[in-house]
């Protein structure tokens, strides 16, 4: 069941989701060769607690840290470590906020230091295939038609599109219906309108769409070993018109690309 949000429901989404924004700059400023992973999650952690909210991710289904950060060839669910990041390194770090009784949902791939040029479009087109997705987020539209628009641009450019991971509905719950595929066909799927409330993450690898699992339960990587990237937003359908309630403007204000 598709749990439709009031815009007073969406209002308390946008403090959550302003919030997520600024914590992921609060992390953008620290991120640099030489600085560990459990820094950048401590970072996070502390900024959300001392802002009076609660980590989404931290212990959901046992997950033992705020950030999921997937570095390289990690798509999705990477846990943070002792690793310090390195010229040449890409990172994933997605992030949520449960506050005011609400989850937000986000995630941005940062390059550290020289990153190879192919490595550079893949971060650039994946962000484009999120914007393409928000824009087919629209009333009458379908998810499908979002799904068609993350698929299509990334496909393009000839990137892998990863199917087993999707994005979501969420709310009260951080996933909820429908289910946001990064694939599929225009006009099918749930028609959109006032009230949703979804997190729109193309999951796009630099070969092909193949995954694997590690022995942990948590990171997926690229079977192919090529690196991944991974943007995401948490868009809401709000009298009638689509609104992109995270934000990267905390993170384009203070990470030097």
């Amino acid at each position: 069941m598709v749990y439709y949000k009031t815009e007073e429901e969406i209002e308390l989404m946008r403090i959550s989701a302003d919030l997520l924004g600024r914590a992921h700059g609060e992390v953008a400023k620290n991120i640099k060769e030489g600085v560990s992973l459990n820094t950048l999650d401590k970072i996070a952690h502390d900024f959300i607690k001392d802002n009076g909210a609660h980590p989404s991710f931290l212990n959901y289904n046992g997950f033992p840290a705020t950030l999921c950060m997937s570095l390289n060839d990690v798509i999705v669910h990477g846990i943070p470590s002792d690793y310090e990041l390195k010229s040449g390194d890409v990172i994933s770090l997605d992030c949520g906020v449960f506050l005011n009784g609400f989850h937000s949902d986000s995630a941005y791939t940062y390059p550290v230091g020289e990153v190879e040029a192919s490595t550079m479009k893949l971060l650039k087109v994946t962000q484009e295939s999120l914007q393409k997705g928000v824009e087919a987020c629209k009333v009458n539209n379908r998810i499908g038609d979002v799904s068609f628009a993350v698929q299509q641009h990334a496909e393009m450019h000839g990137y892998g599109v990863v199917r087993e991971l999707v994005g979501h509905g969420l709310g009260k719950n951080l996933h909820e219906k429908p289910e946001v595929p990064n694939y599929g066909k225009r006009g099918r799927g749930l028609k959109i309108k006032d009230g949703l409330v979804i997190a729109i993450e193309p999951m796009i690898n630099l070969g092909t769409r193949a995954i694997t699992q590690d022995a942990d339960g948590w990171t997926i990587r690229t079977r192919d070993r090529k690196p991944s990237a991974h943007y995401e937003h948490t868009v809401a359908i709000v009298d009638g018109k689509t609104e992109v309630l995270t934000t990267f403007k905390y993170i384009e204000e203070v990470y030097p690309f």
